[in-house]
């Protein structure tokens, strides 16, 4: 019997309709196999939006993503709107469609493949067998604390003010995230805080290590963020799973990241208590090569392996993508931002062919 899913694809901006259109082919090559039937429902979001509605995140685009399994989204932004008023701007939207949909939770991961050892900027020794998941608080923090904005004081000086803030019920519900990421991997969840410092860290860690009673099975450990940037950096592979919060799992998302060598392979999942998720790249529009089939679509393919695992609970056609991704990089084909000696040099539309290839040959 045929499963369907209705799927709301954000396409959005520079490499994003490039991207897409190859994890839409691979989709609905993985679906004929295995019988699902996906939904594709195309709808605006970040700087086309603006361009469309004045708006980087219209009611008619937050509504059909509420209405569907799950979302996709590709990538938002560029030069051409960086200049906007803040509530104008494409980032703003992403934020909205954050909380419009409750997504409270980012699991982001960090994994070296064997064919790209060579890309990292690390040493080989340093990033061989590394697998990392950050799971990063997406709906709270600094980024929607209250009172912020810029505001003129009496003697006339402006002044920038954000509130970084958490309530328990905040925490403890991505703590469990946390908590049962962990488990599922290799039992060990690294607490990233600034509890030294900040009184809402302070809150954090004491929330997380009250939970820590109901997880007896997970190795917790506690790190300053400062000293977990280091960390990273020094010796990554001590991590297996983190649990941050908004501002500091920004940051250290993007520096594990980094440690594949590119960005560009990187996938991530978006998710709430309930309702649809969001799977994206975690790399940007790419304006300067927008148009020019020089994108890598492994992300966007790979964020499309989360979807069907983590948005519709389809872990055999998850494998099937992620097994694509694998067969390509086995058989030479590289983007420019992975190209190295002695491998084939080919375009966004070309490795979307190559993926094709190795989806049919799964049968």
């Amino acid at each position: 019997m045929t499963q369907n899913y209705r799927i709301t694809l954000l396409s959005g901006d520079g490499i994003g309709p490039e991207i897409m259109a190859v994890a839409v082919d691979v989709l609905k090559a993985v679906g004929k196999q295995l019988d699902l039937n996906f939904e594709f429902k195309e709808a605006l979001m970040g700087g086309v939006a603006i361009d469309a509605t004045g708006e980087p995140l219209p009611e008619e685009s937050l509504q059909a993503c509420r209405d569907s399994d799950a979302v996709l989204l590709a990538a938002i932004g560029g030069y051409k709107w960086d200049n906007l008023p803040r509530q104008q701007r494409p980032e703003t939207g992403l934020l909205a469609l954050r909380a419009g949909l409750g997504l409270f939770a980012n699991l982001r991961p960090a994994t070296i493949l064997p064919h790209l050892l060579d890309a990292s900027s690390l040493k080989r020794e340093v990033v061989e067998g590394v697998d990392i998941m950050v799971v990063r608080e997406l709906t709270g923090g600094i980024y929607f604390g209250q009172p912020k904005g810029i505001f003129e004081t009496e003697t006339g000086e402006k002044r920038g003010v954000n509130t970084m803030a958490y309530g328990e019920s905040e925490i403890d519900r991505i703590g469990r995230v946390g908590f049962e990421t962990a488990k599922k991997r290799q039992g060990r969840l690294c607490s990233v805080d600034k509890a030294n410092v900040l009184d809402v860290s302070q809150l954090w860690r004491d929330r997380i290590m009250a939970l820590a009673a109901d997880y007896p099975e997970v190795e917790l450990s506690h790190l300053y963020v400062d000293n977990a940037a280091m960390q990273l950096v020094r010796w990554p592979k001590q991590f297996d799973t983190i649990v941050t919060g908004n501002l500091f799992g920004d940051i250290l998302s993007d520096a594990a990241a980094m440690l594949t060598g590119s960005i560009g392979m990187l996938p991530s999942a978006s998710l709430g208590a309930s309702g649809p998720g969001v799977f994206e790249p975690v790399h940007g529009s790419a304006p300067d090569i927008a148009g020019q089939d020089k994108a890598n679509p492994l992300a966007q393919v790979l964020s499309a392996a989360m979807m069907l695992r983590y948005g519709l609970d389809e872990p055999a056609a998850s494998d099937r993508l992620e097994k694509a991704v694998l067969k390509v990089l086995d058989w030479g084909y590289r983007t420019g931002d992975i190209m190295s000696e002695g491998m084939k040099a080919v375009g966004c539309r070309e490795m979307g062919d190559m993926l094709l290839k190795a989806v049919s040959e799964q049968g």
